[in-house]
């Protein structure tokens, strides 16, 4: 059987696994990016998006759930109602994997929670004064939010 090569970054999946409902969510813990893939790949349970939602105050605000997830906050209200909601497709996990990973990262950068959320709403010097949060919406822009906050971790921004 072949071994994954742990990476400096295992942590941050690991968290990020744990935002979107961790083992109760996955039924299994998510401890490297292959972990992430396969979870992934088979679309994250229902649960994950409303798990996410419910633990994180920047998703209630307007129209951030859905830049970051691509669905509507009404989709969401309406699976909690389902008794079991549906698996989300590909894109969504992916989506909502990425949005948990940028979030741990930001974490890690700013200290809290609290400071992460709010970077994602205020205008940011290294990508033209936009907001983060409305970058989410395309793959393009989610990149840029990913290299910014890797830049502010190394104090590129600082």
């Amino acid at each position: 059987m072949a071994t994954v090569i742990e990476r400096e970054d295992d942590a941050i999946v690991t968290r990020a696994g744990q935002r979107l409902g961790g083992k109760s969510t996955f039924k299994r813990p998510l401890r490297n990016r292959l972990d992430a893939h396969e979870v992934i790949e088979k679309g994250f349970p229902g649960g994950a998006l409303i798990f996410l939602s419910e633990n994180v105050a920047l998703l209630q605000q307007p129209g951030a759930f859905e830049k970051a997830m691509g669905i509507s906050l009404r989709t969401l209200q309406r699976r909690k109602r389902e008794d079991s909601p549906k698996r989300l497709s590909l894109e969504q996990s992916g989506r909502a994997w990425k949005f948990a990973e940028l979030l741990e990262e930001a974490i890690e950068v700013f200290g809290n929670q609290e400071d992460a959320e709010a970077f994602f709403n205020r205008p940011a010097l290294g990508l033209n004064q936009r907001l983060p949060i409305d970058l989410l919406s395309t793959p393009a822009g989610t990149e840029l939010v990913e290299t910014h906050l890797e830049r502010l971790k190394y104090g590129v921004y600082a």
